[in-house]
């Protein structure tokens, strides 16, 4: 079979990529198996502090926890916390004894109130607690009380978020957060070396059960090429996010391929250029082909959307009934700019399709595409007319009512749209007060539709993870919530 040039990798450039990828790092340890090395695809943005995304890879090192965790369900599970209960706006946890940092120091009540008072104090505050008010409070050595502004039946969840893990108090002594050697997890970080590397080790005072692995050796490679590269010349045990281009080339035996809850959607501008114009924002929904962008781009490695929440909700499809937009204009050649970032290799060529397609339609269609690092901060001051993001939809808490919250509330905190509607606010704001359950998922449709109804973004499909792993790799996790990867079962043999 003759393979498209967009699944080739010249020699000297994959050579180039990978060159001093994993050198260095020890293969054998005194465990059940190797080193795990792992490609990973963003460099961290934030000093790997908790209080931003960058939580997410201490998660998925296993490295810091958090009071509570996640089933499969999105329920609740015991973790650093072992029980708790709820009265009115207070809700009261039980710390798990014989806990100890991987400075040594103890779990107790007073470590877990510092580290969620001083995220609920942070500017800006963790994604996770977007429009709460939160505060802890230690009732003896093993018991902690947390109180919220209002009654809020997702607390357990929301503690549940990488954002809000719980570190030893040698991580704040600084102006930030410094996570080195302050987990409570199987694996201590131990080195971090900028954007470029991490390292992390068994930790054998763990409260459970010992890691298998000594360790894991991490690198962090933007490059989608080059990830799939070192999967397959053997240099790296797990990559993460291989691209769709390259997972058609690779062993398909090392390919594991999850729905998950992310959604590649189109945010538009409201608040100025060309889209503050709903009609034109309606112009724009209604010449997009999103099934031509999975066939085109993603190689049918993912499903066009419906709404914002895709079949890893499958409650969402169930409940939604079609929604009422307003009517489309016609472009009369308005110049707008579609941002985008190159850290995730479908993303340009996503914008490059939506470029053309919306071209025909009589737009004018600039392109900026840099690395995510690079171009958050334009997008979220509004200076792009639309932006292409790949969003998880129940990363934080195992529920979307966050996410619609912080994407689309007037206060949101990554409110790329700009987008400010009083009907919207109280439906977002009604989803994130209901009790959980049925009603509760109502209401969460009901605001995904106030959303959709002003065109504020365009939900093109939900993506895939696609996930490498090397032939001798044992009990690595394929989480859709992203959440973990190496957890204490994952070895290489």
């Amino acid at each position: 079979m003759r393979l498209p040039a967009r699944h080739l990798i010249p020699a000297a450039l994959a050579s180039t990529l990978l060159t001093g990828c994993f050198s260095g790092t020890s293969a054998e340890g005194d465990g059940d198996g190797k080193r795990v090395r792992v490609a990973m695809m963003q460099p961290p943005r934030s000093g790997l502090s908790p209080l931003t995304d960058d939580a997410f890879k201490l998660s998925r090192w296993a490295t810091a926890e958090t009071l509570v965790k996640l089933d499969a369900d999105g329920n609740a599970e015991p973790a650093l916390a072992t029980a708790w209960q709820r009265s009115g706006r207070t809700w009261t946890f039980e710390i798990r004894d014989g806990v100890t940092f991987h400075d040594g120091t103890k779990l107790d009540a007073e470590a877990v109130v510092r580290s969620l008072t001083r995220a609920a104090t942070a500017a800006p505050k963790p994604r996770i607690l977007d429009g709460v008010e939160l505060t802890a409070r230690a009732v003896d050595v093993g018991t902690v009380s947390v109180t919220t502004a209002h009654e809020d039946p997702l607390v357990p969840q929301r503690l549940s978020s990488p954002q809000l893990s719980v570190l030893a108090a040698r991580a704040y002594t600084g102006r930030t957060v410094n996570p080195v050697g302050a987990g409570t997890g199987p694996f201590e970080l131990t080195q971090v070396d900028g954007t470029s590397s991490a390292t992390l080790d068994r930790y054998d005072g763990y409260w459970g059960a010992k890691a298998k692995s000594p360790g894991i050796d991490v690198r962090f490679v933007p490059d989608g090429t080059a990830r799939a590269a070192a999967l397959r010349s053997g240099e790296a045990d797990i990559v993460e996010a291989v691209p769709v281009s390259q997972a058609a080339v690779l062993d398909q035996d090392l390919i594991t391929e999850v729905p998950m809850p992310r959604t590649n959607t189109l945010y538009l501008n409201t608040g100025d250029g060309a889209f503050e114009d709903a009609s034109l924002r309606a112009a724009a929904r209604e010449a997009i082909d999103a099934g031509a962008l999975v066939e085109g781009v993603y190689e049918g490695r993912a499903d066009v959307a419906a709404g914002l929440l895709g079949p890893a909700l499958p409650w969402a499809a169930e409940l939604r009934t079609p929604v009422r937009r307003v009517a489309a204009g016609s472009p009369r050649g308005e110049t707008i700019t579609i941002g985008t970032y190159t850290d995730r290799t479908e993303m340009p060529e996503v914008a490059a399709a939506l470029q053309q397609q919306l071209q025909q339609a009589g737009f004018t269609v600039k392109l900026d595409v840099r690395e995510y690092a690079n171009i958050e901060s334009d997008a979220l001051a509004g200076e792009f007319d639309a932006f292409v993001l790949s969003r998880a939809t129940v990363l934080d808490s195992g529920d979307p009512a966050a996410y619609l919250y912080s994407d689309f509330a007037s206060e949101g905190t990554f409110n790329l749209s700009h987008f400010s509607d009083r009907s919207a606010d109280a439906a977002l704001e009604k989803a994130a007060d209901t009790p959980v359950g049925d009603t509760r998922r109502r209401a969460i449709v009901a605001a995904e539709a106030a959303v959709l109804a002003q065109d504020a973004a365009v939900p093109l499909l939900h993506e895939r993870v696609i996930q490498g792993d090397a032939a001798g790799v044992v009990g690595a996790a394929h989480d859709p919530r992203e959440r973990e990867l190496v957890t204490a079962a994952t070895y290489v043999k």
